[in-house]
């Protein structure tokens, strides 16, 4: 199930170095890319609010299935996309099927978590995504430079792997009962039970900062990269999003005993302080500055994504996961999407070096306010401890 996961986030970030070449080929500007970019968001998130709890009704693996097939359709419009409008399609089917399943597959993974590992799903589902991520990009990056069919062999293989992830899915036993509701769960809902909210509110912000920077590396680093950085090879863009989410997922790993609530804080400040160098290192035409900055925001990623999904894995009831993880990416994809366009816009307005200094400033800005919020509930709990009745 780990594995099915990493596959659907390789899916997703696999068109990232072929961006260029897109461009290149049809003539279309930033903005228009960074559109191309969020339109995938866009059916994710849809797909979040409409299906996100529908497998805690009808099962796992009726979910996955039905994910899955709409992923195959996908890579079947990435493989023959001719134009940037069949691209934008094929971005938001990508987008619906890969909603429907990362809840179902974290549900899953939550429901076969051993009893004396609780704290399993929290790490998988937290180093799933970037281990995804890492390798989409870094594997297309490969085959662009050096493989034959650049803008299509990508897609051939990882139609294959769905091919395979489907066959898998079949034989799984189901992991969670029928339960009714399926229809009143498809209403759009978006919402934390209340006795939820004081764990999660904190996370907020360190979690749309880590994927907001994600986002600025998958849909404008290439042109940072090539037009601030001098870097044009299509590897390039592949190697930077492993320096991110690459570190990112071993961080992850290593730190994968330690409690979410610890991380927070230290996750927040490497985040804002990587970001900073790298930015450094555009401002000075230095790439192996930049390169540095983006380990150090990667070792901050990693661990903010273990403290934020982390907390989810934690706090969510047997009943209630897969609809709770659908809260969880939502706000990690509304941070992956939202940013993007504002700097796609940014870029065609004031230029890439002017929105490229902007975005850098908002992420310092919400990783200072994950900071605060963090610090503010530490000095709370001691309060809370001593309080009457406690």
């Amino acid at each position: 199930m780990a594995a099915i996961y990493v596959l659907f986030q390789a899916a997703s970030s696999a068109p990232s170095p072929l961006y260029r070449i897109y461009q290149d080929q049809w003539q279309f500007t930033a903005w228009v890319l960074t559109v191309v970019f969020a339109v995938y968001v866009i059916g994710l998130l849809g797909s979040l609010l409409v299906v996100g709890g529908l497998s805690d009704h009808l099962g796992r693996r009726p979910v996955l299935v039905a994910a899955i097939a709409l992923e195959l359709g996908s890579l079947v419009l990435f493989y023959f996309a001719g134009d940037v409008l069949v691209l934008a399609i094929a971005r938001v089917l990508q987008g619906i099927a890969t909603g429907a399943a990362v809840t179902a597959l974290s549900a899953t993974l939550a429901d076969l978590a051993p009893p004396h590992a609780p704290g399993r799903t929290g790490v998988v589902t937290s180093s799933a995504p970037l281990t995804g991520l890492a390798l989409g990009a870094l594997g297309s990056g490969v085959l662009v430079a050096f493989g034959p069919a650049p803008t299509r062999l990508v897609y051939a293989l990882l139609f294959g792997g769905m091919v395979l992830a489907a066959v898998i899915v079949a034989l799984l036993p189901e992991t969670s009962p029928r339960r009714p509701g399926a229809a009143a769960s498809l209403r759009p809902r978006f919402a934390l039970p209340a006795y939820l909210r004081g764990d999660i509110l904190p996370v907020v912000p360190v979690m749309i900062a880590g994927w907001a920077l994600a986002a600025m590396y998958l849909s404008l680093g290439p042109n940072v990269a090539a037009q601030l950085l001098g870097l044009t090879n299509p590897l390039v863009s592949g190697v930077l999003v492993v320096l991110l989410a690459g570190v990112g997922a071993l961080t992850i790993f290593l730190l994968r005993s330690r409690p979410a609530t610890s991380l927070l804080a230290p996750s927040a400040g490497l985040l804002g302080l990587g970001t900073l160098i790298s930015l450094a290192g555009i401002t000075q035409e230095t790439a192996w500055l930049s390169a540095v900055g983006t380990v150090v925001a990667g070792v901050g990623f990693g661990a903010s994504v273990l403290a934020t999904f982390g907390t989810f894995a934690r706090v969510a009831k047997p009943h209630e996961r897969s609809a709770i993880f659908a809260v969880a990416n939502i706000i990690a994809y509304l941070g992956n999407s939202v940013p993007s366009v504002l700097g796609g816009i940014a870029v065609t307005a004031v230029g890439l070096r002017t929105a490229t200094e902007g975005y850098v400033v908002a992420i310092v800005l919400l990783t200072g306010t994950a900071l605060v919020l963090r610090l503010t509930q530490v000095r709370a709990e001691p309060r809370a401890v001593t309080a009457p009745g406690k």
